[in-house]
């Protein structure tokens, strides 16, 4: 036991007193988002997107206050606590005590590009490979900042890279080495995703190819990620041992496929 790393981080940059500071996870958001608008005003250049930076702007507010911040704590209360927001609703706003959900934010940021595409009047989906672009940056830094905050730890193994996560569950009264899930989840869904979607990008013109692209790989991204994560206690495993962002990832992969034959009309022209 005493070989393998005993998590010891504090989640928080600067610390002030009691719950107050500034905290990883909250920094990861804000890089995310300065990803987000830095990435967009890129592709304009590019001549990948057709928006002013005003635009730009305004987006980056509607995508994060609606789509990520929004979206994803309202799908933590529906996807993983759902029987504590049924009985108190307010849950929804204890954002303190942390819960967002990955799934739930995507599925707001689409909300977000859908009410704003139709109002700039842009093609949805080049609005959407702009925006599937940059989100993996976002995706990665959460995952890390997951790992800094000991939390969504691994399942127990041996390797040697395991470690001990003070705050997990016990086994028969010890604590044990785990895999280090959340650092694998930032390889795959942040640096990987990414690299590959870059790839993309830069040898398609097709429109669509770049948000489908993501929302496909990050579904079998995610389902991979899965295998080495503890499954949320309140949830446990699922039907023949799935977990429950397993089983949103398979919704997620279905629902994209569907979107891809739709589209696939469109890149036959």
């Amino acid at each position: 036991m005493l070989a393998y790393y005993i998590h010891d981080l504090s989640p928080f940059l600067i610390h002030f007193s009691g719950n107050f500071g500034i905290r990883y996870y909250g920094l990861a958001y804000l890089l995310g988002f300065f990803a987000l608008y830095y990435g967009l005003r890129y592709q304009i250049q590019k001549g990948w997107l057709r928006l002013n930076h005003q635009q730009v702007d305004d987006f980056t507010f509607v995508a994060c206050l609606i789509g990520v911040v929004v979206g994803g704590r309202l799908g933590y209360c529906l996807f993983y606590s759902r029987e504590l927001f049924f009985q108190n609703p307010f849950l929804l706003f204890k954002v303190w005590e942390g819960g967002m959900a990955s799934h739930g934010g995507i599925l707001g940021v689409i909300v977000a590009m859908l009410w704003f595409s139709k109002k700039v009047q842009i093609p949805f989906y080049q609005l959407a490979d702009a925006a599937a672009l940059c989100t993996p940056i976002g995706l990665g830094l959460g995952r890390i900042a997951n790992f800094i905050n000991g939390e969504l730890w691994g399942r127990p193994t041996e390797q040697p890279w395991a470690v001990i996560f003070p705050q997990a569950p016990r086994i028969m009264g010890e604590m044990v080495p785990r895999h280090p899930s959340q650092l694998y989840e930032a390889f795959l869904e942040g640096f990987l995703l990414f690299v590959i979607l870059w790839i993309i990008r830069h040898r398609t013109g097709k429109t669509g190819v770049v948000a489908l692209s993501f929302m496909a790989l990050y579904a079998l991204l995610r389902f991979f990620g899965e295998q080495f994560r503890e499954p949320d206690t309140e949830i446990g495993y699922l039907w023949q041992g799935l977990t429950q962002g397993q089983a949103l990832s398979i919704g997620m992969l279905l629902m994209t496929l569907v979107l891809i034959l739709f589209q696939s009309k469109e890149w036959r022209k």
